[in-house]
């Protein structure tokens, strides 16, 4: 999961939230993706300017495109993001059908909105959608946070001792085709149980991460 985000308490957590809009890709008009993209350039230059770098010439997305994004609005216009794509993935030996959660992004004067609140806004977006289940990968960092706001709750669990393979977005010569990422990944359950996601220590998504 594509993320960029601050670990300092301060933010939204002490001001009134704004409002989210849930909006199909194809919804968005030319205007939408110069605001997006200068929003996630602003967010994911903090974190070094390699990570803002796609989002370069009003490009609204990095790796793979969402089909869906609930994006947050306040006063300023907007103030966090988080993207859905549905596809197929490879569990072990086993093809599963999940949304997968990414683009993850709060304005760096907004620190503090947490990535939980934004994945509780597009959960009713995923039962909508009638997918298994939710997927994405996160940083260890997020590890104790993600479970106390969501594991407890029931909403999502974390797995680990994975690797995740995935294809870069574009083709670089000095590059191989594929990334292996050992991260921790998040399973929402949606239509199944969490006993029935697959077992298996590889997941392949067969194209780039949201």
């Amino acid at each position: 999961m594509n993320i960029a985000v601050s670990t300092s308490t301060e933010g939204l957590s002490t001001r009134r939230q704004g409002q989210w809009r849930v909006r199909w890709e194809s919804e968005l008009c030319l205007a939408d993706h110069v605001e997006l993209s200068e929003f996630f350039r602003k967010s994911y230059g903090p974190t070094g300017a390699f990570n803002a770098q796609p989002f370069e010439n009003n490009r609204s997305w990095a790796g793979a495109r969402p089909e869906v994004r609930a994006i947050g609005y306040d006063a300023r216009g907007i103030a966090a993001h988080i993207g859905v794509l549905r596809r197929f993935i490879k569990v072990g030996e086993v093809d599963l059908l999940v949304a997968e959660l990414g683009l993850y992004a709060v304005r760096p004067d907004l620190e503090g909105l947490g990535i939980t609140h934004s994945m509780r806004v597009m959960y009713p977006v995923l039962h909508e959608l009638g997918v298994p289940f939710g997927f994405g990968t996160v940083r260890p960092a997020l590890e104790k946070h993600i479970t106390r706001m969501l594991g407890r709750q029931g909403l999502a669990t974390l797995l680990s001792g994975i690797r995740v393979r995935s294809t870069y977005s574009d083709v670089y010569l000095n590059l191989p085709t594929t990334r292996i990422d050992d991260a921790l990944v998040l399973v929402l359950p949606i239509v199944r149980s969490i006993g029935e996601w697959p077992t298996g220590t590889i997941i392949d998504r067969n194209g780039p991460e949201l």
